[in-house]
């Protein structure tokens, strides 16, 4: 999958240059950055949407434009994909590679039963 991330990010930064009349992403990349974020924030949406509906192919689609949107924003701000990879294997190397998982919680010592008073306890035997 980095490898097609790679190539997206390629693309995309290609783009820049272009004209925003003919090409989408030179439009976008001109925008402003408030602009990109919205439009990934929008495709993240969708993508929730589509899944509370239970909607694979249209989850599958919007989970294409919101990773190309996020390569948009990324290339906004000056991050290659190499940087998020690394960040990754960091987290991969601390944590395991499933490090937004739950964290494990410490195992706590179960409750100690409260001891009733012996009074008490007559009372109620």
């Amino acid at each position: 999958m980095a490898d097609s991330i790679d190539r997206l990010f390629r693309a995309v930064m290609a783009e820049a240059e272009a004209r925003p009349a003919s090409s989408r992403t030179a439009r976008l990349l001109r925008s402003s950055r408030a602009k990109i974020a919205k439009k990934l924030v929008e495709e993240a949406a969708e993508v929730i949407i589509e899944a509370m509906d239970e909607h694979h192919d249209n989850v599958v689609r919007e989970s294409a434009d919101l990773v190309y949107n996020l390569t948009v924003l990324w290339a906004s701000v000056g991050v290659k994909p190499v940087e998020v990879w690394k960040e990754m294997q960091r987290r991969e190397r601390l944590y395991g590679i499933a490090e937004k998982l739950a964290k494990r919680a410490p195992k706590r010592a179960p409750k100690a039963r409260r001891k009733r008073p012996a009074a008490q306890a007559r009372k109620r035997g």
